[in-house]
């Protein structure tokens, strides 16, 4: 608790909270304009913090990924579009409350309940991540491996569309974690010759060519330049009561624990929560208001799941090194470029810094809530800036960026690959998030793998024999079977009927 309180107090130093401040509300913008997500940020922000100490690197990172997720529902209230699929299911009755004139109550629905999930998920974070991480301790390779491999199977299987696809992603990004040094015995592999490719490829260069430039290209390719006009009226007063929030008590403690639940399970994330979040909210509805026509419990139960997922995803990344989603695999990058690798041992070895992101996405989440309240009636504004200018600005910060990693044009070429092998998987309905999660965890695999066999002397049998490593190997399998498990019952039952 000392050592928490000491952290939080580095997080209130004047300079760290005006950190804080900007970066938030860099993230609401980024957030709020459709296209631009959190993702965009901290991929932008990933290049920025090689100059940087630790914690200043961190708190930039979560303070921006806070404000992101937050302002996603901004654009889904004001005009119809989710700022990320996060707020895809705020939308449904988000819109047809600001339609009746109701914007004003819809946004402080959206504030608050996005204050809420945060707010509480990261403090359930704060109290079980080290419980877990002590667990982990425990573990052998086997487990580890295990649990690597059903991560990436488990993000494969949600893919949209065929299983298949998400497979075949997923192998991409183990390819090309390949590349560079034996993660055992460090010989060089893949890298024909090439010097620059020996540390492997760059996780920014990644994450700037597949997130930021193939973001830009497809939006400009699909014409979501132009958005609806929003509505700019001022009205005075918060716009919701306490009673409204105890009136909606239920569905939020329920969001809540789908939030936090789908949050700690690998790639699942706030996309999902908010929409099986909101379904439940729909479907124990008793107001006299239907669902799509303006309900505000719509907004409390999507906006407090995909919050809540924040705080869920931190729990793994944090205790075992695993991303929860896209985001978390990204900070996890951000570990690696200061020398730092996620897991069990990061809990015990840098007890500081681990308090400090916990510290930092609790402050981020009260810095949000209050500039939300402070600037709800200017949030009209922020999607009339034109995106020409967003464009050109990120792509001078992308290329600086990729420039940066090692001050040679050679991770701008990579950048560039990157962006066109992601369109390239976006043509052919290739989902990027496997990749993005294989290519994190592609050594981590790799390497227990690796030392499973040595310690058992070339003998796979432990892999088997041990019964948590057993479970995640069965639930792996489980996730692929599933969906045609899954048709195959739908198909039964409606011959029945």
């Amino acid at each position: 608790m000392a050592l928490y309180l000491s952290q939080l107090m580095i997080c209130l130093r004047p300079i760290n909270l005006l950190l804080i401040f900007g970066m938030v509300c860099l993230g609401i913008v980024f957030g709020a304009i459709p296209g631009l997500s959190a993702t965009l940020g901290i991929a932008l922000l990933l290049p920025v913090t090689f100059g940087l100490s630790t914690e200043t690197s961190f708190i930039l990172l979560l303070a921006i990924w806070i404000g992101g997720v937050s302002g996603s529902f901004i654009s889904a209230v004001l005009i119809g579009i989710p700022g990320s699929s996060s707020s895809i299911a705020t939308c449904f009755d988000g819109y047809p409350m600001t339609l009746k004139g109701e914007s004003h109550k819809a946004l402080a629905v959206g504030i608050t309940a996005s204050f809420l999930g945060t707010f509480f998920s990261v403090i359930l974070a704060t109290i079980l991540s080290p419980i877990i991480a002590d667990f982990a301790l425990t573990l052998g390779p086997w487990e580890y491996f295990s649990l690597c491999f059903c991560a990436i199977t488990l993000v494969a299987s949600l893919s949209k569309g065929n299983i298949w696809k998400g497979l075949m992603a997923a192998g991409l990004g183990l390819m090309l974690g390949c590349v560079g040094m034996d993660p055992i015995n460090g010989t060089q592999r893949f890298t024909f010759g090439n010097t620059n490719l020996s540390a492997g490829i760059s996780t920014v260069a990644q994450m700037l060519g597949m997130f930021a430039m193939c973001q830009i290209i497809r939006d400009s390719a699909r014409g979501e330049a132009k958005m609806p006009d929003a509505e700019t009226s001022r009205k005075k007063g918060f716009g919701i009561t306490i009673m409204d929030y105890f009136e909606n008590l239920r569905i939020c403690l329920f969001s809540f624990l789908v939030g936090l639940w789908i949050g700690f399970l690998p790639g699942m994330g706030s996309g999902i929560s908010n929409m099986v979040a909101y379904g439940y909210a729909k479907s124990t509805n008793k107001s006299k208001i239907p669902f799509g026509e303006g309900n505000p419990s719509g907004i409390w139960a999507s906006e407090t799941a995909n919050n809540a997922s924040l705080g869920g995803a931190l729990i793994p990344m944090m205790a075992l090194g695993i991303p929860g989603d896209g985001i978390t695999a990204m900070l996890i990058s951000a570990l690696t470029i200061h020398g730092l690798q996620a897991g069990p041992l990061f809990m015990t070895s840098q007890p500081d810094l681990a308090m400090l992101i916990f510290a930092c996405v609790l402050v981020s989440a009260i810095v949000t809530f209050i500039v939300q309240i402070m600037t709800k009636n200017w949030f009209a504004y922020i999607l009339r800036i034109p995106y020409h200018f967003l464009y050109s600005v990120i792509l001078i910060i992308a290329y600086i960026g990729g420039y940066g990693i090692s001050n040679t044009m050679f991770n701008i070429y990579v950048m560039l690959a990157l962006c066109l092998l992601s369109l390239f998987m976006s043509i052919g309905g290739l989902p990027t998030s496997p990749l993005v999660l294989a290519f994190i965890l592609s050594s981590k695999l790799e390497g227990y793998f690796r030392r499973a066999i040595s310690m058992d002397k070339g003998s796979y049998e432990k892999f088997f024999t041990r019964p948590l490593s057993l479970i995640l190997l069965l639930l792996a399998v489980f996730c692929v079977i599933w969906p045609y498990l899954s048709d195959y019952l739908k198909k039964r039952r409606a011959v029945k009927g």
